[in-house]
């Protein structure tokens, strides 16, 4: 199952598997011993037909019961409590939620444990709680200040990208809770790649309107049909490099998730008939 991740790149992120629930891991952040992390794959749930089999969208016609069991089989995979879980409605924007320790109450429904209207990112200090952003070709940001235990997660399609929402979240870090970029461990999670990405000429303008040329030359390129390739892995990497992260504190996927979707979830390969795949985040107790 690891055989499309290049052996150069394994010291960026693994897969792992705990029982029947496969998921991907960052050893920059699994190696400081202080989180529960993965990002989920299509595998390991009770999810039917199109949403086979774990998935975690409640939107598009999936059984509410099968989806909360996926969330508690995957939570139970990376050894964190659902219970104590907060997610966010996501609509492309650059909103960071600071999630308190009053928004971690056990007990509540699936429903109530997405509170947030137009959020797309979340950080929290609360140990034990349960950061949750999903994705189907978006690029997953994560973050971890090892010095102040502080966590984020971060949803950045090309909207979120174009707007610097990585940059955005270290910014809402740096605000809240006194943290410092250089000290902040950040991963580019598994999210499609330029190959598979075109978009059209008014979206590579209002890259070229944000970044220096020299960048912009580097997230796009042009094909024969005048149409362009985004690299959202890189924009997203000089986004956080701009913010103060360290080149030494990143780690930059190269799975896409539109080039496996026998593995993955992706909007563009299903032409929106998918399930979605989630990120998850938790401080140690």
């Amino acid at each position: 199952m690891i055989s499309f991740i290049r052996k150069d790149s394994q010291d960026k992120i693994r897969l792992n598997q705990e029982g029947e629930v496969p998921f991907f891991y960052f050893p920059l952040l699994q190696d400081t011993g202080m989180v529960h992390h993965g990002f989920s794959t299509r595998l390991g749930g009770v999810s039917s037909g199109e949403f086979a089999s774990m998935n975690f969208n409640l939107t598009r016609g999936d059984d509410p019961t099968n989806v909360e069991e996926n969330f508690r089989r995957f939570c139970g995979a990376i050894g964190c409590d659902w219970d104590k879980a907060v997610l966010s409605h996501q609509t492309h924007t650059v909103n960071v939620q600071v999630v308190t320790e009053d928004m971690v109450t056990p007990g509540r429904t699936l429903m109530e444990k997405q509170p947030f209207s137009d959020v797309d990112g979340l950080i929290t200090d609360v140990p034990e709680a349960v950061l949750v952003t999903s994705f189907a070709d978006c690029v997953p940001l994560y973050f971890l200040d090892p010095v102040r235990r502080v966590i984020g997660l971060s949803h950045s399609g090309w909207r979120g990208t174009v707007n610097r929402m990585g940059a955005v979240t270290v910014d809402r870090m740096k605000e809240t809770y006194g943290c410092r970029p250089e000290e902040i461990l950040s991963c580019v999670g598994p999210s499609i790649c330029r190959d598979c990405y075109e978009v059209g000429p008014e979206v590579a303008e209002e890259f070229r309107a944000v970044f220096p040329a020299q960048e912009a030359d580097l997230i796009l390129r042009e094909n024969e049909a005048g149409k362009y390739q985004l690299d959202l892995w890189k924009a997203n990497e000089l986004i956080l490099l701009h913010a103060g992260v360290l080149e030494t504190h990143m780690a930059v996927t190269n799975v896409c998730t539109c080039c496996n979707p026998e593995l993955l979830f992706s909007h563009r390969y299903t032409k929106g008939r998918r399930g979605n795949l989630s990120a998850f985040l938790s401080l140690r107790g």
